[in-house]
């Protein structure tokens, strides 16, 4: 059974151009993809050609965040509007590291969605929609939560070896019907194929493509005829870069273009709104090989609530909608994409306990994002890449980060301070037990579960 739907008002900013025609939508995520990874946030060495253009046609988001670090809890947000933490899916699938020597052990937590959850293509499909999942799923392999029972009517998600771009399968609308090639198709060209093939059964009609690449995720292989060039820019660069993971980024930005092609070419691009984002930040350490990539000047990477594991490039294009050419500072989450879809497909009853908001003002420019709005994040866990259990809020510019083993606080002003060097809680001390008293408050509201004693802790 769904979570109850209750009328949820909507700003309607573009209501009189939304009228006309149902819009398209295609929301490409990617896996791993770091805030500095594409040319149009300042990479001198990736080439990213089609995602630049599509930078260019639309708005381009300098402070878009992930709901979460890790992977899993961010897709989720996505699907259902909601923080992870109210979900209780708070690691990525199947997280289960423990430190033994930390005087907690991490926080219980459900390592799959809710099958009850209402997801966005649901939403969608009520509402006329073709939908398609296509890539990586990652929240829940029973049947029941699998993408075809979730409110997608075309499904081609990876299956068995899904960090393997060579060696995979694709499951085909069903667990039973299981696709392989035995390595003759490069998995990301593979989905891409996947969502033409879904674009073009479907173009006559509004439809939804959640285009989910596994890529860049580690383990960094890339097709070999692309890495020559990069190997050549390693040779000469000022700085060293990852040529393997250049590569790798480069056939996602190859993937971007044929299908803004293919939506150009079948007369469907100035009905259709292309959202391109990625799941958490960019891995920044040495992980089943060589280290991917920098979020430099962010602090960290994957799997820390600082902003190197939280920031993601976010990439919103509507021609003749979204004026092009701009850049936004504004700050938003993972969350709101659920109900910004839902505007603009129209649909005004979402379930009562959503947490994002629309943001299709600050797209049209028709207003701004609420900067008096809190965003919080929950990671109560030990991740893969050195992460501890902690908690952060961000309220303007100040962000304060609390850690789960010590209690202590951490207080930032991120807009002199991006790299979050300078810990001001000492300085700023009413400032740190506001924005603390405000994390805590969150907490309680979503119940989130919190990380227990550990009874083997030895002081």
């Amino acid at each position: 059974m769904k979570s109850s739907i209750t009328l949820l008002p909507l700003l309607l900013a573009g209501s009189t151009v939304l009228a006309q025609q149902k819009p398209n939508i295609v929301f490409i995520l990617t896996d791993d993809m770091g805030w500095k990874d594409l040319g149009c946030y300042g990479n001198k060495y990736t080439e990213t050609p089609n995602i630049d253009s599509l930078a260019r046609s639309g708005i381009l988001f300098t402070q878009s965040y992930a709901a979460c670090p890790v992977s899993s809890p961010t897709r989720a947000s996505i699907m259902t509007g909601k923080y992870p933490a109210r979900l209780q899916l708070t690691n990525f699938i199947a997280g289960n590291r423990t430190d033994p020597a930390s005087p907690v052990l991490p926080a219980p937590w459900k390592p799959y969605l809710e099958a009850r959850e209402v997801t966005i293509a649901e939403l969608l499909r009520d509402a006329g929609y073709a939908t398609a999942m296509v890539g990586k799923w990652h929240l829940g392999s029973h049947d029941s939560i699998a993408p075809w029972n979730q409110g997608f009517n075309y499904t081609r998600i990876i299956g068995k070896n899904g960090l393997d771009y060579y060696n995979y399968s694709i499951y085909e609308d069903s667990y039973r019907k299981e696709f392989t090639d035995n390595g003759t198709h490069y998995l990301t060209d593979k989905l891409t194929d996947y969502s033409i093939e879904f674009l073009a059964q479907n173009k006559e009609k509004p439809f939804f493509l959640y285009l989910a690449y596994s890529a860049p995720h580690v383990v960094i292989v890339p097709r070999p005829d692309k890495l020559m060039k990069y190997f050549r820019k390693y040779n000469e660069a000022e700085e060293k870069f990852n040529p393997y993971y250049s590569a790798m980024v480069e056939s996602i930005d190859d993937g971007v273009g044929r299908i803004v092609k293919f939506l150009k070419d079948n007369g469907i691009l100035e009905n259709t709104i292309v959202i391109f984002t990625s799941d958490n930040g960019g891995l920044g350490m040495d992980e089943l090989g060589p280290t991917p990539t920098s979020n430099l000047p962010l602090r960290k990477w994957k799997g820390h609530v600082y902003e190197g594991g939280i920031r993601v490039p976010a990439i919103v294009s509507w021609q003749g909608k979204i004026k092009p050419g701009r850049v936004s500072d504004e700050y938003f989450s993972s969350i709101d994409y659920f109900s910004t879809l839902c505007e603009i497909a129209g649909i005004k009853r979402l379930p009562a306990d959503v947490d994002g908001i629309s943001i299709l003002p600050a797209l049209f420019g028709t207003g701004r994002i609420d900067s008096g709005r809190p965003l919080f994040w929950h990671y109560p866990h030990f991740s893969n890449q050195m992460g501890r259990p902690a908690g952060a809020v961000r309220l303007g510019d100040y962000k304060l980060v609390e850690n789960y083993e010590t209690g202590e606080m951490e207080l930032y002003n991120l807009k002199e301070d991006i790299s979050e060097s300078g810990n001001l809680s000492s300085s700023m001390k009413q400032k740190t037990r506001e924005l603390h008293e405000l994390l805590v408050k969150w907490r309680k509201s979503v119940n989130a579960s919190m990380p227990v004693p550990n009874p083997g802790f030895k002081k």
